[in-house]
């Protein structure tokens, strides 16, 4: 039979390529989704379990050194090829070389909940998603799929593993579709990356694992006041982006710089966590600090939790810890926003909100990412504000980010043209000389 039969029948029915092409990716989205959505639901339910044990138990902060240790051993010895975590995610999907190694699955889940168990100040979205892109490679290999649509289960398996995690769906599609290139969003993958990511979430859900809810109960109407104050507060959190992904990396490079064995920098990093918990004598600053998150939006906080928060997660990361960042982004974002209430005439639960999606689209270049999960978060009512607060946060956090390996796609003012196609660990440098 030659190429000549199929040319007649789609001739015949020119949508024929398009059928074929949704069925395939539909069964290959419904083995990750579930699979992957699966696996979050466990990460979820064991993160719940390290949290409430951690807080019932303050002693326990004491081994967080110990607990560093462990894991920098457990990285330096089985899992050196996949220390790059979401980095090597995007260096795989822009240069593939090989295989994502699948012990990545059981290193940094294991290495989220000891950090989580025993005080470190980490995120979620880090591990669903390394977990969710190793698996989805892994299937692409069992499948034998060519280069290019092993770009697109890679895109999969982040999908799958942010709207999983998080509960929004329509978020984690577009977050995997944007964040590979600043600027850019892959089409190709836009079918499998909806579909693995309602997959993936339903699933989840099937598992009784519920998910932290908010909202912001009165919105104003929009007016040239208003909307001057979003923009002035989308700056700041902007600005707040770009100090969280600078003091990382700082913390990062000074560990590494100072510290030449590798499974002795979260060692000597769990010292200093634990000290300064016990100095401080609260555990608010550790961990996903979900309960401050939701007091952000109808109490009185601190003015000064969001650096707290950003200064214990950056050196937590920095250290060599594991988890992700996505969670305490939304603690300084919201916590932010709270503290802006004080001069900025917005209601409190509004720039709480901005502050939870703009610093995260700051920070990772994701802004039509970040705008939907505002708007599956929060509803379509403060759906102009958020997506403000996201664009203006997303431009003014310049040429940085928590992903140094994102290549810039279209950079964010036509003076830094010159940094198109580098990555952001690239770009930082050419910066300075601009």
């Amino acid at each position: 039979m030659d190429n000549t039969f199929f040319r007649r029948h789609i001739a015949a029915f020119p949508q024929l390529p398009l059928l074929l092409f949704l069925i395939r990716w539909s069964v290959l989205a419904i083995i990750i989704g579930m699979l992957i959505g699966s696996l979050s639901a466990f990460f979820l339910t064991a993160l719940d379990w390290v949290t409430v044990y951690r807080e019932q138990h303050f002693w326990i902060i004491a081994l967080l050194p110990l607990a560093g240790l462990l894991i920098g051993l457990s990285y330096h010895y089985w899992g050196e090829n996949v220390v790059k975590g979401n980095n090597l995610l995007l260096e795989e999907f822009h240069s593939p070389k090989k295989v994502i190694p699948f012990r990545m699955v059981p290193l940094v889940l294991a290495g989220t909940l000891l950090t989580h168990l025993f005080g470190g100040s980490a995120g979620r979205e880090g591990t669903a998603v390394q977990m969710g892109g190793a698996i989805a490679d892994r299937i692409s290999h069992w499948f034998g799929l060519k280069k290019e649509d092993r770009k697109i289960i890679l895109i999969m398996g982040i999908s799958a593993g942010f709207a999983s995690v998080f509960g929004t769906p329509l978020a984690g599609a577009v977050f995997a579709l944007e964040v590979m290139i600043l600027g850019r969003i892959r089409y190709e993958a836009i079918l499998p990356g909806f579909l693995v990511a309602a997959i993936a979430h339903y699933t989840c859900l099937a598992w009784h694992v519920n998910h932290t809810h908010y909202s912001i109960p009165y919105v104003p109407e929009l007016s040239p006041q208003t909307l001057a104050w979003t923009v002035f507060a989308g700056i700041i959190f902007g600005l707040t982006a770009l100090l969280f992904s600078k003091t990382t990396h700082f913390w990062s490079h000074q560990f590494k710089v100072r510290i030449q064995f590798p499974p002795l920098r979260p060692f000597v990093g769990g010292i200093v966590i634990a000290l300064a918990v016990y100095a401080i004598g609260t555990t608010q600053y550790i961990g996903l600090g979900i309960p401050t998150i939701q007091a952000a939006f109808d109490s009185n906080l601190a003015s000064y939790d969001f650096i707290a928060k950003l200064l214990f997660t950056a050196f937590t990361l920095g250290a060599g810890f594991k988890g992700g960042e996505v969670t305490p982004l939304f603690f300084i974002g919201a916590t932010l926003g709270n503290a802006l209430f004080w001069f900025v005439p917005l209601p409190m639960a509004l720039l709480a909100g901005m502050g939870f999606v703009a610093v995260f689209s700051g920070a990772t270049n994701t802004p039509i990412a970040c705008t939907l999960m505002g708007l599956e978060l929060f509803g379509v009512e403060s759906g102009i504000y958020i997506a403000i607060a996201c664009v203006t946060a997303y431009l003014f956090s310049g040429h940085t980010g928590i992903y140094s390996a994102q290549i810039i796609g279209s950079p964010k003012h036509q003076f830094y043209l010159r940094l198109k196609g580098k990555p952001l660990s690239e770009a930082k440098n050419n910066d300075k000389h601009l």
